[in-house]
């Protein structure tokens, strides 16, 4: 098995614009039975140079109550984050704010019986809480994993999730769609049909680069080009650039002797990076880790490097919005 430290440390750069501040908007937190990323590595990572002042933690399954009603399960999630989050705001583990968010999952499947789940989530954390993740992604090909919530396909336009996704709205809440680009035009349709309601995209809505797509990155591509133009034109949705060096893309990062370095990073992904921004515009784009699982492909300064060679050539306020400003924004994290 790979020593992850030792494969990163081959690749060792200067941190490009290391003062500007940044809002990390998607990580994660788990005890895996050894495999282990809690608060203390979190902060080995975000802080290896570049200035991440605060963080969003998003869902993954995470210390579940192991008692209880099966619906209300996944608030331990949420009481564990809580926990967490307060032990850095005690300012006894550094200057940043890891957790000021937390996106947890509730079944929307539920449909209105999801309201006493997403209430309970918010009484685990009142000053923290923002949404819930319900990860929709399916594909018929057996190469391709279906999420870890087991998704039927189709789910986005299931009546009864809408039915709960309609409580998301009544509450305040924002949903987090994770799914994989053939899957883009459901989440269309679910905007559309719910447009005070903030939904954000995660991981530019998977590009496959695996099993049937293998080999096939340009037709993907323009696949996803076609398709995430209509996701744009829904103003209620805001665009998460990141989570694109994952197996499941294809691009091969994890299987190399050698990681990739952010000026290849960026020549390989930018046209994601750039036809987003493009067409969401900064000011409904953040930059994210995905970690730790982007891990596997990529060290945290090197990931931030690379995004800070796409963003080189924008004009000041636009880089501060998408590095910080957007998340900090959508996320609400000035309430805390």
């Amino acid at each position: 098995m790979v020593d992850l430290k030792e494969w990163h440390a081959q690749v060792n750069e200067e941190i490009l614009e290391p003062e500007r501040r940044i809002c990390d908007p998607h990580h994660h937190l788990w005890d895996r039975g050894g495999n282990t990323y809690l608060l203390n590595e979190l902060l080995e990572d975000t802080g290896s140079g570049h200035n991440v002042v605060s963080t969003v933690f998003v869902e993954c399954l995470s210390m579940y109550r192991a008692e209880g009603p099966e619906e209300m399960k996944p608030v331990g999630e949420t009481e564990f984050v809580q926990g967490v989050a307060a032990m850095s705001a005690s300012g006894g583990f550094g200057p940043t704010r890891a957790c000021k968010g937390i996106v947890s999952y509730a079944n929307l499947a539920l449909g209105d019986a999801v309201q006493p789940v997403l209430e309970a989530h918010m009484a685990a954390s009142p000053n923290r809480f923002r949404g819930i993740r319900h990860a929709s992604g399916w594909h018929e090909s057996p190469d391709i994993r279906n999420s870890h919530t087991n998704p039927p396909p189709e789910l986005l336009a299931d009546n009864e999730f809408r039915r709960g996704f309609a409580v998301l709205g009544r509450l305040g809440l924002s949903f987090d769609a994770w799914f994989y680009h053939h899957q883009l035009g459901e989440l269309v349709s679910l905007a559309r049909a719910f447009p005070d309601t903030t939904i954000i995209l995660d991981h530019f809505g998977g590009p496959l680069g695996i099993g049937p797509y293998e080999g096939h990155q340009k037709e993907v591509f323009e696949d996803w080009n076609r398709a995430i133009a209509e996701v744009a034109a829904c103003p209620n949705v805001v665009a998460k650039l990141g989570g694109v060096n994952m197996p499941v893309n294809g691009f091969g990062w994890d299987k190399r002797p050698t990681p990739p370095g952010s000026e290849e990073l960026a020549a390989t992904t930018k046209q994601y990076y750039e036809r987003s921004i493009e067409l969401f515009g900064p000011n409904r784009c953040m930059f994210e880790s995905n970690f730790p699982v982007d891990k596997a492909s990529v060290s945290y300064p090197v990931l931030w490097n690379t995004f800070k060679r796409i963003a080189k050539g924008f004009p000041e306020d636009e880089k501060d919005a998408m590095f910080y400003g957007t998340a900090t924004r959508v996320y609400r994290l000035g309430l805390n």
